[in-house]
Protein backbone atom coordinates (compact mmCIF):
# COMPACT_ATOMS: atom_id res chain seq x y z
CA UNK A 1 0.00 0.00 0.00
CA UNK A 2 0.83 3.84 -0.60
CA UNK A 3 2.37 5.24 2.61
CA UNK A 4 -0.37 7.03 4.64
CA UNK A 5 -3.17 5.24 2.18
CA UNK A 6 -5.57 2.50 2.49
CA UNK A 7 -5.80 2.09 -1.10
CA UNK A 8 -3.37 -1.00 -2.32
CA UNK A 9 -0.88 -0.50 -5.25
CA UNK A 10 -1.83 -3.52 -6.73
CA UNK A 11 -4.58 -5.33 -7.51
CA UNK A 12 -5.11 -9.43 -7.73
CA UNK A 13 -6.05 -10.74 -11.29
CA UNK A 14 -5.28 -14.15 -11.55
CA UNK A 15 -4.10 -17.13 -9.27
CA UNK A 16 -1.48 -19.66 -10.79
CA UNK A 17 -2.87 -23.31 -10.18
CA UNK A 18 -0.27 -25.72 -11.65
CA UNK A 19 1.61 -26.20 -14.81
CA UNK A 20 -0.07 -27.68 -18.18
CA UNK A 21 2.16 -29.84 -19.75
CA UNK A 22 6.19 -29.94 -20.02
CA UNK A 23 6.97 -26.20 -21.25
CA UNK A 24 6.13 -24.64 -18.76
CA UNK A 25 2.28 -23.37 -19.77
CA UNK A 26 0.06 -22.89 -16.53
CA UNK A 27 -3.01 -22.78 -15.64
CA UNK A 28 -4.56 -19.74 -14.64
CA UNK A 29 -7.79 -19.15 -12.59
CA UNK A 30 -8.79 -15.42 -13.37
CA UNK A 31 -10.03 -13.08 -10.66
CA UNK A 32 -11.13 -9.87 -13.15
CA UNK A 33 -14.21 -9.47 -15.29
CA UNK A 34 -11.82 -9.20 -18.15
CA UNK A 35 -9.53 -11.79 -18.59
CA UNK A 36 -8.81 -11.23 -22.42
CA UNK A 37 -7.38 -7.67 -21.72
CA UNK A 38 -5.51 -8.67 -18.34
CA UNK A 39 -3.68 -11.87 -20.01
CA UNK A 40 -3.31 -10.44 -23.37
CA UNK A 41 0.47 -10.77 -25.14
CA UNK A 42 2.42 -8.49 -24.15
CA UNK A 43 1.26 -7.54 -20.99
CA UNK A 44 3.84 -7.34 -18.15
CA UNK A 45 1.88 -8.91 -14.57
CA UNK A 46 3.79 -8.51 -10.71
CA UNK A 47 3.99 -12.21 -9.52
CA UNK A 48 2.87 -11.96 -5.85
CA UNK A 49 3.64 -14.73 -3.20
CA UNK A 50 0.65 -17.45 -2.12
CA UNK A 51 -1.06 -14.30 -0.15
CA UNK A 52 -1.21 -11.46 -3.00
CA UNK A 53 1.66 -9.29 -1.36
CA UNK A 54 4.82 -8.28 -4.21
CA UNK A 55 7.49 -8.92 -1.64
CA UNK A 56 10.90 -6.92 -1.11
CA UNK A 57 12.12 -8.05 -4.23
CA UNK A 58 9.29 -7.99 -6.85
CA UNK A 59 9.17 -10.68 -9.90
CA UNK A 60 7.48 -9.32 -12.96
CA UNK A 61 6.53 -11.92 -15.65
CA UNK A 62 5.14 -10.97 -19.64
CA UNK A 63 2.38 -12.78 -21.08
CA UNK A 64 3.53 -14.25 -23.45
CA UNK A 65 0.62 -16.36 -25.02
CA UNK A 66 -2.94 -17.33 -23.57
CA UNK A 67 -5.73 -19.37 -24.46
CA UNK A 68 -8.87 -20.20 -22.53
CA UNK A 69 -9.38 -24.02 -20.93
CA UNK A 70 -12.42 -24.62 -19.11
CA UNK A 71 -13.39 -22.00 -16.18
CA UNK A 72 -9.51 -20.57 -16.71
CA UNK A 73 -6.83 -19.72 -18.86
CA UNK A 74 -3.87 -21.42 -20.00
CA UNK A 75 -0.96 -18.96 -20.10
CA UNK A 76 2.50 -19.20 -21.20
CA UNK A 77 4.86 -16.80 -18.75
CA UNK A 78 8.52 -15.65 -20.32
CA UNK A 79 11.34 -16.90 -17.98
CA UNK A 80 8.65 -19.90 -17.22
CA UNK A 81 10.15 -22.70 -19.55
CA UNK A 82 9.57 -26.11 -17.91
CA UNK A 83 7.21 -27.84 -15.73
CA UNK A 84 9.42 -27.30 -12.74
CA UNK A 85 9.41 -23.59 -13.47
CA UNK A 86 6.13 -23.80 -13.53
CA UNK A 87 5.51 -25.56 -10.31
CA UNK A 88 7.23 -23.11 -8.40
CA UNK A 89 4.70 -20.27 -9.21
CA UNK A 90 1.78 -22.33 -8.25
CA UNK A 91 -0.42 -21.10 -5.84
CA UNK A 92 1.15 -17.79 -6.65
CA UNK A 93 -1.26 -14.59 -7.16
CA UNK A 94 -0.10 -12.32 -10.41
CA UNK A 95 -1.12 -8.68 -10.16
CA UNK A 96 -1.47 -5.78 -12.07
CA UNK A 97 -1.12 -2.14 -10.76
CA UNK A 98 -4.27 -0.46 -9.67
CA UNK A 99 -4.14 2.05 -12.04
CA UNK A 100 -3.76 -0.21 -14.84
CA UNK A 101 -7.45 -1.60 -13.73
CA UNK A 102 -10.86 -1.02 -15.47
CA UNK A 103 -12.75 2.18 -14.89
CA UNK A 104 -15.68 0.90 -12.58
CA UNK A 105 -19.16 1.50 -13.66
CA UNK A 106 -21.28 2.75 -10.55
CA UNK A 107 -21.99 1.25 -7.67
CA UNK A 108 -19.48 -1.86 -8.28
CA UNK A 109 -16.42 -1.85 -5.76
CA UNK A 110 -13.53 -4.01 -5.68
CA UNK A 111 -13.34 -6.53 -2.90
CA UNK A 112 -10.52 -4.66 -0.87
CA UNK A 113 -12.83 -1.85 -0.42
CA UNK A 114 -15.65 -4.11 1.29
CA UNK A 115 -12.65 -5.52 3.47
CA UNK A 116 -12.67 -4.46 6.91
CA UNK A 117 -15.49 -2.26 6.49
CA UNK A 118 -18.36 -1.80 9.44
CA UNK A 119 -21.57 -2.72 8.56
CA UNK A 120 -24.39 -1.26 10.12
CA UNK A 121 -28.22 -0.92 9.62
CA UNK A 122 -30.46 1.44 8.15
CA UNK A 123 -31.26 2.42 11.98
CA UNK A 124 -27.65 2.62 12.42
CA UNK A 125 -27.14 -1.07 14.59
CA UNK A 126 -23.74 -2.23 14.38
CA UNK A 127 -23.58 -5.73 12.80
CA UNK A 128 -20.18 -5.92 12.37
CA UNK A 129 -16.90 -5.75 10.40
CA UNK A 130 -16.79 -7.72 6.45
CA UNK A 131 -13.98 -10.25 6.99
CA UNK A 132 -15.11 -11.41 3.82
CA UNK A 133 -16.84 -11.48 0.60
CA UNK A 134 -17.93 -14.80 -1.26
CA UNK A 135 -18.39 -14.71 -5.06
CA UNK A 136 -21.05 -16.94 -5.29
CA UNK A 137 -24.52 -16.71 -7.43
CA UNK A 138 -26.84 -15.49 -7.55
CA UNK A 139 -25.18 -12.36 -5.84
CA UNK A 140 -22.04 -12.19 -3.74
CA UNK A 141 -22.44 -12.64 -0.01
CA UNK A 142 -20.44 -10.38 2.53
CA UNK A 143 -19.43 -12.77 5.68
CA UNK A 144 -19.70 -10.41 8.76
CA UNK A 145 -18.32 -10.76 11.94
CA UNK A 146 -20.42 -9.09 14.37
CA UNK A 147 -20.54 -9.84 18.57
CA UNK A 148 -20.37 -13.09 18.90
CA UNK A 149 -21.70 -14.29 15.52
CA UNK A 150 -21.34 -14.29 12.29
CA UNK A 151 -23.89 -13.09 9.73
CA UNK A 152 -23.97 -13.99 5.89
CA UNK A 153 -25.33 -10.47 3.87
CA UNK A 154 -25.70 -10.77 0.28
CA UNK A 155 -24.75 -7.86 -1.58
CA UNK A 156 -27.70 -6.60 -3.68
CA UNK A 157 -29.67 -3.48 -3.94
CA UNK A 158 -32.45 -4.92 -2.09
CA UNK A 159 -30.00 -5.30 1.24
CA UNK A 160 -27.13 -2.73 1.05
CA UNK A 161 -28.42 0.88 0.32
CA UNK A 162 -25.09 2.36 0.55
CA UNK A 163 -21.28 1.74 0.26
CA UNK A 164 -19.17 4.49 1.76
CA UNK A 165 -15.42 3.08 0.27
CA UNK A 166 -13.68 6.36 2.44
CA UNK A 167 -15.17 5.91 5.02
CA UNK A 168 -15.42 2.16 4.62
CA UNK A 169 -19.09 1.95 5.73
CA UNK A 170 -21.83 -0.14 4.84
CA UNK A 171 -25.44 0.32 5.38
CA UNK A 172 -28.07 -2.47 4.69
CA UNK A 173 -31.67 -2.92 5.16
CA UNK A 174 -31.77 -6.89 6.24
CA UNK A 175 -35.48 -8.65 5.54
CA UNK A 176 -36.80 -9.72 8.72
CA UNK A 177 -35.02 -12.45 10.49
CA UNK A 178 -31.37 -12.37 8.59
CA UNK A 179 -29.85 -11.27 11.36
CA UNK A 180 -30.87 -13.88 13.45
CA UNK A 181 -30.17 -17.02 11.00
Amino acid sequence: MAAGSDRPEWLVVGQVSKPHGNKGEVLVWPLTDSPEAVFAEGRVLRLGDTEGRTGDEPVDVVVQARRPYRRGWLVTLADVEDRNAAEEISGRYLLIPIEEAEPREEGEHFYHELLGAEVVTVEGSVVGRVREVYDTEPAHLLEVKGEGRVHLIPFTSQVVKEVDAGTRRIVIDPPEGLLEL
